[in-house]
C-alpha cells in the first residue's frame, strides 16, 4: 500500500473508504458534467455556477466532512490538470501585451522574492523557532509558486517526509483562503486589473489560485497575473541553486517546469498564427475556453486534498509563520501599488508613477474615443 493511501485510513470524523470514493465520483462527475453543459444545443449558461470559488468550496467541504477518498488520483490529476490549463490559457493571450505586463512587474517581483526570504527567515527562525528545513520550505513557497517551488527545493536540501507534508500543507491551507479573500479585497480597495493581477501574482503562492483569482476579477487581471506568476515561477532555478549551496547538496538536477515554456510557446501561436483569421480566432478562444473548465475542475481537486489529517499534520508554529509571512508580503505589496507615488522630476511623471497611478485600459480607450 502507498504511503499516500495509508494516510487516507479514516479518522473517527471521517467516513469509511468504501462510502467516500462513491461521494467523491459523483461530484466529480457532477463538475465534468455541468461544466461540460456549454457544449450541448440548447444548455448554455447552465453552468454558470460552477466558478472556481465554488469548485473550491465544494472539494474543502468534502475533504473536511467525509475525509480523502482518492490522495494519489487526487494528486496527479490536480497536477496534470492545473498544467493543461495553463497552458490552455496561453491561447487566450496577446505575446506583446503580456510581455509588457511581465518588463511593469519584474522589478516588483525581483525584490518581492528576496525580500520574502529574508522576512521568512525572520519570522521562522528567530521569532517562532520553527525547525529550519520548514521555515525555509514555507518561505520558498510563499516567495515563488507554492507547492511547485517546495517541491523543486524539497529533494536539493534532502527535506525529509514530514517537512515537505507539513510546508505543502501551509500552502495549500492559505491558497485556499485567498481564492475566497482575493477578489473581495480587490473589488472593496477598488483595484484596477493591472493593480490586482500583480497584487495576486506576488501574494498568493500557488499557480492555480492565482489564476482562479485573476479569473474572478476579470480578463486583464488574468491575463497580467498568469504572465507575472509563471514569470516568478523561473526563480525555482536560482533559487535551487542558492538552496544547495546553503544547505551543502550536489548532484541533483534543477528543472524548469516544461508547462511554463509550452505556456509561452501557446502565447506565440495565438498572437502570430490563430490572431491572423476570424477561424484561428475562435480556435484560440475555444481552447482558452476549455482551459478555463479544467482550471476550475482542479481547484476542486486541491479543495479534495485539504482534510482534517493534513490541518492536524501542519502544526501550530509553521502555520503561523505562513499566515504571518503571507500577510507581511500581502500587506506590504498591497500598499505598494496602492500608495500616492511622488515621484516626478521637473513636473514630469516618471515611469514608476505612470505605471501605478494610470488608469485602467478600459477608461483610457473611453476617454480617447471622446
Amino acid at each position: 500500500m502507498k504511503p499516500s493511501e495509508r494516510n487516507a485510513a479514516p479518522s473517527r470524523a471521517s467516513l469509511p473508504v468504501r462510502y467516500r470514493r462513491p461521494i467523491y465520483g459523483a461530484l466529480v462527475a457532477l463538475l465534468v458534467l455541468f461544466l461540460l453543459l456549454d457544449y450541448l444545443p440548447g444548455l448554455h449558461g447552465r453552468s454558470s455556477w460552477v466558478t472556481p470559488p465554488v469548485a473550491l468550496f465544494l472539494g474543502l467541504a468534502f475533504a473536511l466532512t467525509c475525509g480523502e477518498a482518492c490522495p494519489t488520483f487526487n494528486k496527479r490529476a490536480s497536477k496534470l490538470l492545473l498544467q493543461y490549463a495553463v497552458v490552455g490559457l496561453g491561447f487566450g493571450m496577446n505575446l506583446h501585451a503580456s510581455l509588457q505586463s511581465g518588463r511593469e512587474g519584474m522589478a516588483f517581483t525581483v525584490v518581492s522574492v528576496v525580500g520574502t526570504m529574508a522576512v521568512g527567515w525572520l519570522i521562522g527562525r528567530k521569532l517562532l523557532g520553527v525547525g529550519r528545513g520548514i521555515s525555509y520550505l514555507v518561505s520558498a513557497g510563499t516567495a515563488i509558486c507554492g507547492g511547485s517551488a517546495i517541491a523543486a527545493v524539497g529533494p536539493v536540501m534532502k527535506a525529509d517526509e514530514r517537512e515537505m507534508s507539513v510546508s505543502l500543507g501551509t500552502i495549500f491551507i492559505l491558497n485556499a483562503l485567498a481564492l475566497f479573500l482575493f477578489p473581495s479585497i480587490g473589488r472593496l480597495l477598488g483595484l484596477t486589473q493591472q493593480q490586482f493581477g500583480l497584487w495576486a501574482a506576488i501574494a498568493i503562492h500557488d499557480t492555480s489560485s492565482v489564476v482562479g483569482a485573476g479569473a474572478a476579477y476579470g480578463e486583464e487581471a488574468l491575463a497580467v497575473a498568469t504572465t507575472v506568476k509563471l514569470t516568478r515561477a523561473l526563480w525555482i532555478v536560482p533559487l535551487a541553486l542558492f538552496t544547495s549551496f546553503c544547505f551543502k547538496g550536489s548532484g541533483r538536477r534543477v528543472t524548469i517546469p516544461w508547462f511554463i515554456l509550452c505556456f509561452v510557446l501557446a502565447m506565440v501561436v495565438n498572437t502570430y498564427l490563430l490572431s491572423a483569421s476570424p477561424t484561428g480566432l475562435a480556435i484560440g478562444a475555444a481552447i482558452n475556453e476549455l482551459a478555463r473548465k479544467a482550471l476550475t475542475l482542479t481547484l476542486f481537486f486541491i479543495g479534495a486534498a485539504l482534510s482534517r489529517e493534513v490541518l492536524r499534520s501542519v502544526g501550530l508554529r509553521p502555520l503561523v509563520q505562513g499566515v504571518l509571512l503571507w500577510i507581511v508580503v500581502s500587506v506590504g505589496s498591497l500598499l505598494y501599488l496602492l500608495r500616492p507615488v511622488a515621484c516626478k522630476k521637473n513636473g514630469e511623471a516618471t515611469s514608476l508613477h505612470r505605471f501605478f497611478c494610470r488608469q485602467p485600459a478600459s477608461v483610457t480607450r473611453a476617454r480617447g474615443a471622446r
